[in-house]
């Protein structure tokens, strides 16, 4: 039997604090029933980020147009906007941009244009102090850009994405450039949405012992490839179900530990109900009480204090085994 402990941790959007929680540990059994075991445990700190930290990060940076209506029109409508701002967006120039709001030392490896936008683009990373000496400036190229439509109704938002022309190819950095970027990196993300160039950087990254982060946000071709070689996922709420076909997102992350061995935690993302995460460990715990997982996350989820004005961590600490 393969065992392994983790972590699991619920995060309100509304709060962030440490609170004591069960330890519990994680069974699967041989129907795919998942199952656990507890006893009790405490976390007493929050993690801070330490300054001067070097992160790498590859992927989609973008002009975002924002355009905020009342609520989504129907076809053919003509609305107006209640508010419009322009942007930097993408999922790696955000990333990275709050990496540098935090403190660390973010350089991104990426492609944009020799168009105004693409000028706009660099002008603003380099503003919040993300590395671009990296990022590509493609001759007579277009930039990526996306128009973004958010709907004050249901406080949901619809983009519709252009992406960069040419696309960043394997052979646009060599194995030099990467070894520079790679210099000090505690850590290379990658946002997901280009696979085939992502799996060239991630395994240079993995050849120089460098630990990997993906944002998985669509089951896509090359993403099981570039999910084996990380030891970190961050999901959005749609992929651990869609990408492992299990009936819940706790039963999900449960599953993605045990298809993925390389991976030390997997965080779903969800909203305004905040985040999920299962991190693994090395303990064991010999206790043999067993309940079910879906209804144990629902009662860590029922400890939420919405009352609290700063975000909360309630935590639980787990093994598994099959």
């Amino acid at each position: 039997m393969a065992t392994m402990w983790n972590s699991l941790c619920v995060v309100n959007a509304n709060n962030l604090f440490n609170s004591s929680s069960p330890l519990l540990p994680l069974r699967i059994n041989s129907n795919s029933n998942l199952r656990f075991r507890f006893r009790r445990a405490t976390i007493t700190s929050m993690c801070v980020p330490e300054n001067d930290v070097v992160v790498v990060g590859y992927g989609m940076t973008t002009v975002d147009f924002l355009a905020t209506v009342d609520s989504f029109p129907n076809p053919d409508d003509k609305v107006r906007t209640t508010s419009f701002k322009v942007q930097g967006g993408g999922n790696a120039g955000n990333a990275l941009t709050c990496a540098a709001r935090l403190g660390l030392k973010p350089k991104l490896i990426s492609k944009v244009g020799d168009d105004s936008q693409g000028q706009a683009i660099l002008n603003e990373l380099q503003r919040d102090a993300v590395d671009t000496s990296f990022v590509l400036v493609s001759k007579g190229g277009s930039s990526a850009f996306s128009y973004v439509l958010i709907d004050n109704q249901t406080k949901t938002r619809t983009s519709i994405y252009t992406p960069a022309h040419p696309p960043m190819m394997p052979d646009d950095q060599s194995q030099s450039t990467l070894l520079s970027a790679f210099d000090e990196a505690r850590l290379v993300y990658f946002d997901g949405l280009t696979t085939n160039t992502a799996l060239f950087i991630a395994q240079e990254a993995a050849r120089n012992k460098i630990p990997i982060l993906v944002e998985a946000e669509t089951p896509k071709e090359g993403m099981n490839e570039l999910l084996k070689l990380a030891d970190f996922a961050v999901c959005s709420a749609r992929f651990p179900k869609a990408w492992t076909h299990a009936s819940s997102i706790p039963s999900a992350l449960v599953h993605m530990l045990l298809k993925l061995p390389n991976i030390k935690f997997v965080i779903v993302t969800l909203g305004e109900d905040g985040c999920l995460m299962l991190e693994r460990s090395a303990k064991e715990d010999a206790d043999t009480e067993e309940e079910d997982i879906d209804c144990f996350f629902k009662s860590l989820y029922e400890r939420k204090d919405d009352s609290l004005a700063v975000p909360t961590c309630i935590s639980s600490v787990k093994y598994c085994g099959f």
